[in-house]
């Protein structure tokens, strides 16, 4: 592993956790490894693995109702049921703009514990962070917003992710396809894009500009990034994943480093 300093967070302001894998190991980490931050809404991909778990063992369906009328486990998993980013009235009919919603994923949180008969932080301990080793990651706060990790844990689920040991291969790639194509939908922070892609708990980097990924990312890379300064990068084309914890709320900082920070990334350790 490389303990390395990465140019583009020169003269950030706040703490720069970074860290690198590839599908077998960390390639290389910035800061301490072990240190635990909020996530904020890089929680929703931990979420959404919790809840392909419970699709692949038949329990849950992702066309089954769930959420709003209308709406169903997939819908919840793209931002199309319709719900705010808060509350419980939704804005729109499922299905007809991608609405980015935490109320979505508490929403889609609760269906799954429903489904599994347990509290989803039990299913989410059980299911996904202690059989991959995440000793370091607390998922009893909001399934929308509320876990902590370190560097060290969200680069043992890019590894996940990358190679799936928990889900089968198909569906971790139906999570990183474009989901209800062709939906405008806002991606917070960055403005409205007319065909606002993403899958099933992740967004996609698409011809999105600006964005928080590096305009020469391809189309296909996925990711999530949070209000609290966090990251995560999937980026299949070059078989790595990385991460990106700062603890403080996202703002200008973040938006001047990150894409010059992914592209750097994905140059340096890139397959």
């Amino acid at each position: 592993m490389d303990t390395t300093t990465f140019r583009a967070t020169d003269g950030f302001p706040h703490t720069s956790l970074v860290g690198v894998t590839g599908p077998e190991q960390t390639l290389a980490v910035q800061g301490d490894p072990q240190a635990v931050l909020p996530l904020a809404s890089v929680t929703k991909p931990l979420t959404a693995w919790g809840a392909l778990v419970a699709v692949d063992r038949g329990l849950v369906d992702l066309d089954e109702p769930a959420g709003p009328a209308g709406a169903t486990v997939r819908n919840l998993l793209d931002h199309t049921s319709g719900l705010p980013m808060e509350g419980e009235g939704p804005l729109k009919s499922p299905g007809e703009r991608r609405i980015y919603s935490n109320a979505g994923f508490d929403a889609l949180a609760a269906h799954i514990a429903d489904a599994v008969g347990m509290e989803f932080a039990d299913w989410m301990l059980r299911e996904v962070t202690l059989p991959l080793g995440m000793d370091r990651t607390d998922v009893t706060g909001r399934p929308s917003a509320g876990a902590l990790a370190s560097i060290e844990d969200l680069l043992i689920f890019g590894r996940e992710v990358l190679r799936p040991t928990l889900i089968p291969a198909a569906l971790r790639d139906l999570a990183l396809t474009v989901s209800h194509p062709g939906l405008r939908g806002i991606v917070p922070g960055y403005g409205s894009y007319p065909d606002n892609q993403w899958g099933l708990g992740f967004e996609l980097k698409d011809s999105k500009s600006p964005h928080w990924m590096s305009d020469t990312l391809p189309p296909e890379t996925a990711g999530h990034f949070g209000a609290l300064g966090s990251f995560l990068l999937i980026d299949r084309s070059r078989d790595v994943a990385a991460a990106f914890l700062s603890g403080v709320p996202f703002g200008e900082e973040h938006k001047r480093i990150w894409p010059a920070l992914t592209e750097e990334i994905v140059a340096r350790y890139g397959r």
